[in-house]
């Protein structure tokens, strides 16, 4: 069993905390990425798991094997870089069978890995090629194939994707969902793109400041996000945030935001009456040239067309808002519209500290 537990992993350079307190437990076979801006300790923590990092405090189980205090080579990781990391002057076959060949693996052995982990990902041509002959994503699959064909109890990839175009990206998503489907290896894979997140993992782990903020499956972090920084961060266009105030009138619920009084199911709604901050995603908000019950005046700021559907910025009184429209929906910029707000898609969230108010 290839399950890992982070209990309690403190690292600190000087007197800046790098991880704080952190504790995770990611199953046997789970995809987990590591999400969050630059420098808020994901790459740390995936070190820490590979042994690159010395942690202050805290302790890391892989399966029933405390692995704290043990070096990579004997942690039964491996693990793909952001920079590919393969030797330009070996073939592509030697690069994938390197670490086999230092563990002392018989050629044989080396060979049948080999060709199995290549046809698995689709390289088995490249197998006589140099790196200098292949293509970004060619080598990112190679790199890849050398961490798949170690067989290891956990496979820790550092934003293995970043150095590749829009294209490639998208190709190697799939390519690497299709591979954890077929291997269910124990998987932590970080990333500061959140797309890729939510295409990839099995979970995500939201990490700020060290600390994870929200832990869960990518829908529920999508649709329920914990904090305002996590549907600020998950999203593109990130979650929509305005302030208004909660009532309760006739026995129904409702918020007042910019003048218009926005209904609410029952289910969304904290217990107590008064301000919140009320988060609702782009495409949620339905853009109308007339005035409906409910709706919230705002002015067209720019129209960007972007494909199957367009992208209106537009201002509600002090505050921007992304709002998804059709593609044949037309506004020019100063235009009036009115905005209804889906009420079952509506989150509350304390104006203070950002966090929402309902689970």
């Amino acid at each position: 069993m290839a399950t890992i537990s982070l209990q309690r992993l403190r690292k600190t350079y000087g007197k800046v905390a790098a991880i704080e307190d952190l504790s995770l437990e990611i199953p046997d076979g789970e995809f987990l990425v590591l999400l969050g801006p630059s420098g808020c300790g994901k790459t740390t923590t995936l070190r820490a798991i590979a042994g690159l990092e010395t942690l202050d405090t805290g302790r890391i189980m892989i399966g029933s094997r405390d692995v704290t205090a043990l070096p990579p080579g004997k942690r039964g990781i491996a693990m793909v870089f952001q920079s590919y990391a393969v030797f330009p002057h070996m073939r592509v076959y030697d690069n994938i069978v390197f670490g086999l060949r230092m563990r002392g693996v018989g050629a044989e052995e080396q060979r049948r890995r080999a060709v199995e982990t290549a046809e698995l990902l689709q390289i088995t041509p490249l197998l006589e090629r140099y790196p200098a002959q292949l293509s970004g994503g060619q080598r990112q699959r190679v790199a890849v194939a050398r961490a798949m064909v170690m067989r290891p109890d956990v496979l820790l990839m550092d934003e293995p994707l970043s150095n590749l175009d829009a294209l490639l990206r998208l190709h190697m998503r799939a390519e690497l969902k299709r591979l954890h489907r077929e291997l269910r290896s124990t998987t932590v894979y970080v990333t500061h793109d959140q797309v890729e997140a939510l295409s990839l993992g099995d979970r995500i782990a939201l990490m700020k400041d060290g600390e994870i903020i929200q832990c869960d499956t990518p829908a529920a972090i999508y649709d329920r996000p914990a904090t305002r920084f996590a549907g600020s961060f998950i999203g593109s266009p990130p979650m929509n945030f305005l302030p208004g105030t909660l009532r309760r009138q006739n026995g129904s619920l409702m918020v007042e935001a910019e003048g218009a009084g926005i209904p609410l199911a029952g289910s969304a709604a904290p217990a107590t009456d008064g301000s919140v901050l009320l988060g609702i995603r782009p495409e949620h908000i339905e853009a109308l040239r007339t005035q409906t019950a409910g709706s919230v005046a705002a002015r067209v700021v720019v129209l960007e067309p972007i494909g199957p559907q367009n992208l209106l910025t537009v201002q509600v009184g002090s505050e921007l808002l992304k709002v998804t429209a059709p593609a044949d929906f037309q506004a020019d910029a100063g235009q009036e519209v009115w905005l209804r707000l889906d009420p079952a898609r509506i989150r509350l969230m304390d104006p203070v500290s950002g966090e929402a108010l309902s689970a």
